[in-house]
């Protein structure tokens, strides 16, 4: 804290927001948007700011650009997060800027930080504002805009693509903070932050507020202790750690499956590449044996969406204790993986004639769909002894259902219908 004319403390601004760039020249990274007669760097020199969505990994840039961009621009910048904002607080930042284009002439920057936290209808509420040049609308996603912004808005604004910081850039930064390290500690605070600018500058002050003296890799990995239990820059251990949460669910444990969840939580790991496995896991190693478990999985993630962290990691958590402890069964895993491996080898076979469709009178005529037995018409809804498969293909059998949970009745009934198609040939 350092102090006013009175006495009084005065907050200190974190090293981050103090080490922000007051030009587009001062900032590190981001050479295919920034670089001369590349997209954005055009956008500013123009001096016709439009509206845009940029989408990037954390501490890749894009509040830094939006506010490069308000003043290149002399806009007002105006930031919501959409974890804290809804329509109500939309709508504010809409009237004030009005007030203060029709008052000062000053148009508004709007930045939405997160904006694939907002729902369709939150998102919506832009459109009208964008359309009218009120606003110039920014919005910053770590996530796929094709799938989390609606199309109306994202038709209205350009999409601006940000790649992780890469180590020669981070050097760069690390160089600008003045923090007098050796090269071990370089390379481990390097590494530490994964491509991340924000989480960089953050090690670097928690290094800076200790005042030790000199910084070696040792060091930064005593003081960084919690934080350095991320995952290291080559995903070793990573992979590591999400081999061992696979492995424990499919062997059924759920303390161990827990253990391994909270692990890659407290490592940094995003809950949502976390969630993606679950779900994986639910189809490769359970199976049909509890077709719940996908569902399971599936609302686990889209909890997670809606809530974030930390409350929506309880959700994970519960699809990780019910994928352990439900039914196993690889036998789709198993099946498909045969199926493709068939059909990699084998030669393009015609679609049998009694199976294709027959939409024209043409095809009608040249035996299209003649023949065919419409299962619903016949005893128990199976018509026993058809076939399915090209003509000359031989004998396959690669889902082979386990006698666990729900696959066990599956297996019943594959059996039956078995004998019933055998009982067809010998008639």
């Amino acid at each position: 804290m350092s102090q006013d004319l009175f006495g009084k403390a005065e907050p200190v601004a974190p090293l981050a927001e103090g080490l922000r760039p007051k030009s587009l020249d001062e900032v590190v990274g981001q050479e295919h948007l920034l670089g001369p007669g590349k997209p954005l760097r055009l956008a500013f020199e123009s001096g016709r700011p439009h509206s845009m969505i940029l989408w990037g990994p954390p501490g890749s840039g894009k509040t830094t650009l939006a506010r490069l961009m308000a003043r290149a621009f002399n806009a007002e910048f105006v930031a919501l997060s959409a974890v804290f904002s809804g329509v109500k607080e939309i709508r504010e930042a809409v009237a004030a800027a009005q007030a203060r284009l029709e008052q000062f002439g000053r148009r508004t920057i709007l930045f939405v930080d997160e904006v694939h936290r907002f729902n369709k209808a939150q998102q919506d509420a832009f459109l009208p504002y964008v359309e009218q040049g009120l606003i110039i609308f920014v919005g910053a996603t770590t996530e796929n805009p094709s799938f989390e912004v609606n199309s109306a808005l994202l038709s209205r604004a350009t999409v601006y693509v940000l790649e992780p910081l890469s180590e020669k850039h981070l050097a760069t930064l690390l160089d600008r903070t003045g923090l007098p390290l050796d090269g071990s500690a370089s390379a481990r605070l390097i590494g530490f932050a994964d491509g991340d600018a924000r989480r960089l500058l953050n090690a670097v002050e928690i290094l800076k507020n200790t005042g030790h003296t000199p910084i070696d890799g040792a060091f930064v990995e005593q003081t960084l202790a919690k934080n350095l239990r991320r995952f290291d820059k080559g995903g070793e251990q990573f992979y590591d750690q999400i081999s061992a949460l696979h492995k424990s669910v499919r062997g059924s444990n759920a303390d161990a499956s827990l253990y391994w969840f909270v692990r890659m939580l407290d490592g940094g790991a995003d809950p949502r590449y976390i969630g993606r496995r679950l779900v994986r896991m639910a189809v490769e190693d359970v199976g049909l044996a509890d077709p719940r478990a996908l569902g399971v999985a599936l609302e686990a993630c889209e909890t997670y969406e809606r809530l974030g962290s930390p409350e929506g990691e309880l959700a994970l958590a519960q699809a990780v204790v019910y994928l352990a402890v439900a039914a196993k069964s690889n036998a789709i895993y198993e099946a498909y993986n045969s199926a493709r491996a068939f059909v990699s080898r084998d030669g393009t076979r015609p679609v049998p004639l009694h199976i294709r469709n027959a939409p024209t009178r043409l095809m009608k005529d040249l035996g299209y769909g003649r023949d065919y037995r419409y299962a619903h018409d016949e005893e128990g809804a199976y018509a026993a002894g058809e076939s399915y498969f090209p003509e000359g293909m031989p004998a396959v059998e690669w889902y082979k259902p386990t006698g666990r949970g729900v696959e066990a009745r599956i297996r019943e009934r594959m059996e039956q219908m078995r004998r019933l198609d055998a009982e067809a040939k010998n008639k």
